[in-house]
């Protein structure tokens, strides 16, 4: 039914469970998994001329969150390399994750969009979950939410 599930993950104990659940989805779908980084922008301080010497350059952010992505697509790689699946993994630079979940879903064209959500409700659903919010409401593509119904240890 699928044949590429982008799973996504922001290194949080929730991601971890959600990309072990993915990989366990696409093991049943034979399908191949993409993991997603997705890291912030380097961000110019605005608030002086000169660049202060403690701020990192921007080759240094880049370099540092390039590694940070490879950290937190790891696990997704060995598991889908142990479930004997084809797969890669992406990080990406973007203010607005959300988006750029799309658009590396729809560039790489991938079936199904794999993220997790915390499985609060009421006032908690409101201030987490925008990201996985903010997905729904902007692709056409299937987006499979594994919610956890307890919060995972840290």
């Amino acid at each position: 039914m699928y044949r590429k599930i982008l799973i996504t993950t922001d290194g949080s104990a929730v991601s971890k469970q959600t990309a072990c659940a993915g990989v366990a989805f696409a093991r049943q779908m034979g399908a191949e998994v993409m993991a997603l980084y997705v890291a912030a922008e380097y961000q110019y301080p605005v608030y002086v001329e000169i660049i202060p010497p403690s701020y990192p350059l921007e080759e240094e952010y880049v370099e540092t969150m390039i590694r940070t992505g490879e950290e937190h697509t790891g696990p997704i790689m060995r598991a889908a390399e142990q479930a004997g699946l084809k797969h890669s993994a992406v990080t990406a630079f973007a203010d607005s994750p959300a988006l750029k979940i799309v658009e590396i879903a729809d560039k790489h064209n991938c079936d199904l969009i794999f993220m997790g959500s915390h499985g609060r409700s009421g006032w908690g659903q409101l201030l987490l979950g925008s990201v996985t919010n903010k997905v729904l409401s902007h692709t056409l593509k299937p987006v499979l939410v594994h919610r956890l119904i307890q919060e995972p240890a840290a």
